[in-house]
Formats: structure tokens, sequence, C-alpha cells
């Protein structure tokens, strides 16, 4: 009876044993998840429309009149759609080739980046996937190790709660492009004097690198700069078979091309009176963004 009773009490530790491990081991498994999904509602992606410009346009989609924003930016809100695939087969691969398939992160870059830039002694490559590029869009950070830390965690973010055209959307509409520009729609209409769904091969090739430097290489102050950086883009393309390279090496041989740079100043009447609400002439686009006056 004494052995049968010392078995029992051995196997009651034995199981009080497994329970404690069993604990310990769904803590190890439910903690991290728990930890990033209250780390998600305490510190949210800031995601807002806040105060996007307003644009007057034409049914055409030409802009009438612009309202910059509260910081005087103009942006011209665009989808996917309305963008040319000749600037998205030119951004994805001079940006970020692997878009599709990372999860926002792309390790084989930062590494190629940090051996690039310790071969060379200075920041030549910065490594940062679409991805990250838009986290610090929509949440500047310093330069810094806890800066990047947090692009990371916003990275992270974007890619749990958006899909990847979603992402690329809100890089169209809020990637630099020098001075008050913002987004590929402003350019375009702005540098070029059409919308974004007519650029050319070698156009879009412009307009894809300009958000990398967009004061230093601004078309309309600095032409030559600009066009060496489009012909990077350019041989990029032709590297990887993009762009026929005969197409491309034709391209090149394009100078730069640029409408003169004017704000759309139309029709400045309608324009108040749509902005004011006056919907018996005109509609809401774009989360209320673009006023489109009705012929």
């Amino acid at each position: 009876m004494a052995g049968q009773g010392s078995d029992a009490f051995l196997m009651t530790l034995f199981l009080a044993h497994l329970r404690r491990r069993g604990l310990i081991w769904l803590l190890v498994i439910l903690l991290p998840p728990a930890l990033l999904w209250l780390a998600d509602r305490l510190w949210p992606l800031p995601l807002k429309d806040a105060e996007m410009a307003r644009v007057v346009v034409a049914e055409d989609g030409t802009p009438l009149w612009r309202y910059a924003d509260g910081d005087g930016v103009w942006r011209y809100p665009v989808t996917l759609q309305q963008v040319s695939p000749y600037y998205l087969q030119a951004l994805l691969t001079y940006e970020d080739r692997w878009f599709y398939r990372h999860p926002g992160i792309n390790p084989l870059a930062l590494a190629r980046a940090a051996w690039q830039d310790l071969r060379n002694g200075q920041i030549v490559s910065g490594g940062s996937t679409l991805s990250m590029q838009v986290a610090r869009l929509i949440d500047p950070h310093p330069r810094t190790l806890g800066g990047k830390l947090r692009q990371v965690w916003r990275t992270a973010q974007l890619e749990w709660h958006l899909s990847k055209d979603q992402i690329l959307e809100i890089y169209l509409n809020r990637a630099p492009y020098g001075g008050t520009l913002q987004g590929i729609g402003a350019a375009s209409w702005t540098y070029l004097g059409k919308p974004p769904s007519a650029l050319t091969r070698g156009e879009a090739a412009l307009l894809a690198v300009l958000p990398q430097a967009p004061s230093r290489l601004r078309p309309d102050r600095y032409p030559e700069r600009a066009q060496a950086a489009r012909d990077k883009v350019l041989e990029r393309l032709a590297y990887y078979r993009v762009w026929p390279v005969r197409q491309v090496n034709e391209i090149r041989q394009e100078a730069l091309w640029l409408a003169p740079r004017q704000v759309p100043q139309l029709a400045p009447l309608l324009a108040r009176r749509m902005t004011q609400g006056n919907r018996s002439q005109g509609r809401n686009d774009h989360a209320g963004r673009h006023v489109t006056a009705a012929a």
C-alpha cells in the first residue's frame, strides 16, 4: 500500500510538471502575437486621409483648379487603374522587383545594400522596399536606429492591414516629386501636362525615379540630372528584359520634354461653386478629393 501511495504521489508530481510546462509553452506561443495585437491597437497606422488637396476636374480628368492641403501640398489622387502600366513597370523594376512576393521587408535587398554601403564607405543604397518607403511617408522618422525600428514596425502593420495594391496606391499618391508636389498624378500634370494614364515609356521612367531625390532631380530645374537618372531606370528595364532593348536604346536618345509648368487655373468661379457643395453641377470622387464638373 505504501508503494502504491508513493507511485500515485510521483504520478501527481509528474502531471503537475507537465501542466506547468504546458502552460509555459502556451505562453511562449500566445504571448508574442498577443503583444503584437496590443501594440497594433495602441499605435495604429496613421492612415487618416488628412487634408488631401482638392482638385476640380473636367469630365475628361483635366484639372481646372486646385486647392492645396493644409501644408500647401498639391496632390491629384489616382487609383492603380488610372496610371500607365509603363510607369508601374518602371517603378517596380527599379525600386522593388519583389514587391508582390516579399512580406514587406526584403532581407536580400537589405544585405546587398549593407554590403554596398560598407564597400563604398558611405550610404549608396538603402535597401528599402516600397512598403518600407510607404511606412516612412505615412510616419516620418529620423534616420536613427530607433527610427529604423519604427519604420519596420509600420511596414509590418501595412502588410497586416492592407493588400499590396493598396500599399502601392498610397505610394502613388504620396511619393514626393519636388516642391509642393506629391503623387504621380500631380507630377504628371505639372511636369508633362497629361494624365498619368497617358505616360510614354520614357516619361514613365523619368517619373519613376524622381522620388529618390525630388529636389536634386527636378526636371524643370536640373534636366541633365533628371535625364541621367531616367537613363539608369532604362538600363535596369533593359537588363531585366522588361522592355525591349531596342526600344530602350531609342528612348535614351530622346531629350526630356516638359510642359510649361503652371498651376491649373481655368475655371475659378466654377471651382468655387463645386467645392461649396453645388452637387447639381458636380459630383465628388476619390473620397471627396476630386470635384468633377459636369458639362
